[in-house]
């Protein structure tokens, strides 16, 4: 594999993920619990879509086979996606939405702070503004974590039962392959292994201060890497790419 190879792979992995995450989080327009809340999260899913246009765009450039930012977005299949299952799941009620996205701001922020130290200088610009958004997002979503957890009975009832239902699926934040080791071998990629303790200790404090539980001797989901990805990403992808699909030429 060439190191042209294996920036595109994991350019596309990036792009995919924040793709994935904002769409899903967009799917809360309009029917947040109440209107600040509502904006709140309709903004963060737009700067996600924003870092995956950039990635995608980047990726699509890597490749140099003539696609663009939307070939990639609009015309592959859930087994041509390397998102984090993480970012498919459902949004469930709005306690499982805000953990989930407090999971991966955590993971965005010091995975960011990472790749802005890159030699691959667009990485580390996209990197860059990335950090100043993935800030506010992770001190907004934490501050809910700790008000549903340390909330009333329903409330922590309804955050542990996120933390539970989601645990399983971050594991596969910090896996590695040979595209991983190739690229942190050019000093071009992130060595997980630093995001991860990191990542642990954060979010084993927030979850402290939110009196919520950590799971144990979970099984950890796997397979993004290979495409491999649970049933709802075929009904996002169904969903998003409709209308370039059945109008592939359209200019808006």
């Amino acid at each position: 594999m060439t190191t042209e190879e294996a920036l595109f792979i994991y350019t596309l992995r990036l792009g995919d993920t924040n793709l994935i995450l904002g769409q899903r989080l967009s799917e809360w327009t309009g029917h947040g619990p109440f209107l600040e809340e509502d904006l709140a999260l309709t903004n963060i899913a737009l700067d996600i879509i924003g870092t995956a246009k950039a990635l995608l765009e980047y990726a699509a450039q890597t490749e140099g086979k003539g696609r663009t930012e939307d070939d990639l977005a609009y015309f592959r299949n859930d087994r041509q996606y390397l998102n984090l299952q993480i970012t498919e799941q459902p949004n469930g009620d709005y306690a499982k939405t805000i953990v989930r996205q407090a999971m991966m701001d955590c993971f965005d922020l010091y995975f960011y702070q990472e790749l802005a130290k890159s030699k691959d200088q667009t990485l580390a610009g996209i990197a860059q503004k990335s950090i100043k958004e993935v800030t506010y997002h992770l001190r907004h979503t934490s501050s809910w974590v700790e008000r549903f957890g340390d909330g009333t009975e329903e409330s922590h009832d309804r955050a542990q039962a996120a933390v539970n239902a989601l645990w399983a699926y971050t594991g596969e934040l910090f896996e590695m392959d040979e595209v991983d080791e190739l690229l942190i071998k050019e000093g071009i990629g992130v060595d997980l292994n630093v995001v991860k303790a990191k990542w642990d200790a954060y979010m084993a404090d927030l979850l402290q201060r939110a009196t919520l539980t950590i799971p144990e001797n979970v099984f950890m989901h796997t397979g993004s890497r290979k495409g491999i990805h649970t049933e709802h990403l075929a009904y996002i992808l169904a969903e998003m790419q409709a209308l370039p699909r059945m109008y592939p030429t359209a200019k808006w």
